[in-house]
């Protein structure tokens, strides 16, 4: 990245103590899938997230990563109710909101706001800029001191953009630009969450350190926890204090940021922490790779479900499901679903077993 991307926040962090801002308990959310000439019917459903556990605090900002299809998005617009979930327990501040009524959810949707990954579709083309960003606060019946254009501007100004732009028209702005207008529209409401779903995946290189920088600052300045969704491990370390792995809809491991780098202990972490380029080049890390595909989420596996591509699967693998526990030496908090799980290290584990493409 052509600009750096700084460090606040201490390297390693204690586990959070109290009650959790949101905690999610058994979280699912299934797609009916149907069939049929004439008659549709359901024939089956793809587990997309499938018994999640987790917990965001105050003021903390907690990454979720793993591959594409695994259930991230889905599991940001289950939090933001956006999508109504199949079973499990959403709470936010104490209050069960997984089934709530829109009544009932009024109150809090201003406290959970989301930024989304692509600020092209993400932007009501026909809509000024200052009609965007204001659009949340006329809806919910908010009449900021000074009214809603100086709060529109002061908010431009915030997330670094030009108050005089306010007339302005989404596509007059670049990607990073219009990434940040997602930004302000998110903070109109004074949110004490946030869901960013991979906000800068779709913006150049060059232009995501930038808005990273902004939402550091925006979280140290404002108090804001965050659910950061990600596929960028090296990204996701820098502004998360704790980082959720999954894996075709389950946590496979959860800790903060310098246990879950400097010691992986599920199979899965470990290759996907492989992958990671670095910096130096006298640092030359082995690739695990991995064989075949992500198993079908309308049928996943028994079991562990990475089992299929995992040099460590044994028959247990295949017949119980690993609770996602703490292990023996680990430190408080950290979390893995293995039943053989690897040494603490980002050392390529051997023997390898690996079967590489």
């Amino acid at each position: 990245m052509s600009d750096q991307i700084t460090l606040d926040k201490p390297e390693g962090t204690a586990a959070p103590t109290g009650t959790p801002l949101l905690e999610i308990k058994g979280l699912e959310k299934h797609f009916p899938v149907h069939g049929g000439f004439l008659i549709k019917r359901k024939v089956g459903a793809v587990h997309a997230v499938d018994g999640i556990d987790l917990t965001v605090h105050s003021n903390e900002s907690v990454g979720l990563v793993g591959e594409s299809g695994c259930g991230k998005s889905t599991l940001g617009r289950l939090v933001t109710r956006l999508l109504e979930p199949t079973g499990g327990s959403i709470k936010y501040q104490g209050q069960e909101i997984a089934h709530a009524s829109r009544k009932a959810m009024a109150p809090i949707r201003s406290d959970i706001q989301m930024i989304f990954q692509d600020p092209y579709s993400s932007l009501n083309p026909r809509q000024t800029v200052g009609a965007i960003i204001g659009a949340p606060m006329e809806i919910n019946g908010i009449e900021p001191a000074g009214g809603v254009q100086r709060r529109v501007q002061e908010l431009l100004e915030t997330v670094g953009l030009n108050p005089e732009h306010y007339n302005r028209f989404p596509h007059e702005f670049s990607g990073g630009q219009r990434q940040r207008i997602g930004v302000a529209r998110a903070l109109s409401l004074n949110p004490k969450l946030i869901v960013a779903d991979e906000p800068v995946s779709a913006l150049d290189v060059s232009i995501q350190a930038q808005v990273v920088n902004l939402l550091q600052q925006l979280q140290k300045d404002l108090g804001i926890s965050f659910l950061f969704i990600a596929h960028d491990l090296s990204i996701v370390r820098h502004f998360s204090q704790r980082v959720a792995v999954m894996y075709l809809g389950k946590i496979v491991e959860i800790a903060d940021r310098k246990s879950l780098y400097e010691s992986p202990r599920h199979p899965y972490t470990h290759a996907l922490l492989s992958a990671v380029p670095e910096a130096d080049p006298d640092d030359v890390r082995e690739r695990i790779r991995l064989t075949g595909d992500v198993p079908s989420p309308i049928n996943p596996p028994s079991g562990c479900r990475f089992r299929t591509r995992c040099w460590k699967a044994q028959d247990k693998c295949a017949t119980e499901e690993p609770p996602l526990v703490q292990l023996s030496g680990n430190v408080d908090g950290h979390l893995t679903a293995c039943h053989f799980p690897e040494e603490g290290s980002t050392a390529v584990p051997e023997p390898r077993l690996a079967k590489e493409l």
